[in-house]
């Protein structure tokens, strides 16, 4: 099967990468930070990056023909897990708001830097197209 690669124009200019890869059924989404529509990364913490790094990653599985409900796996890369977890019932109204009340598989993993320094969450997932 063929790889297709999606880069919808809503979402920054990719360098070096694809927003979303889809073959076969799958997607794979490379990890999305809160880069804004204006290329920089939105303030405020860990909340509306949040919100901006999922609106992002959901941009792009729709682009690729997906929807929340085909998320089979996330992955998030935390600067500051606790932080995270301080915020978790204000994260979980942003989840719900924009995915709803189902949950893939998912793993958060502590990190010390993303590639833009003041991103504070990287999120990347797959999807299985229904």
């Amino acid at each position: 099967m063929p790889l297709e690669r999606i880069n919808p124009d809503t979402l920054a200019k990719p360098s070096g990468f694809s927003h979303a890869v889809r073959s076969a059924g799958l997607v794979h989404l490379s990890g999305q930070t809160a880069l804004g529509a204006d290329g920089r990364i939105v303030d405020g913490g860990i909340v509306p990056q949040f919100r901006q790094a999922m609106s992002n990653l959901l941009e792009a599985l729709r682009a690729a023909g997906g929807t929340p409900a085909d998320l089979a796996s996330i992955t998030l890369y935390l600067l500051d897990i606790p932080d995270y977890q301080a915020h978790g019932r204000q994260i979980r109204d942003v989840w719900l708001e924009l995915i709803g009340p189902d949950y893939p598989a998912m793993t958060g993993v502590g990190v010390t830097a993303l590639w833009q320094p003041q991103a504070l969450v990287e999120i990347q997932a797959t999807a299985v197209l229904s």
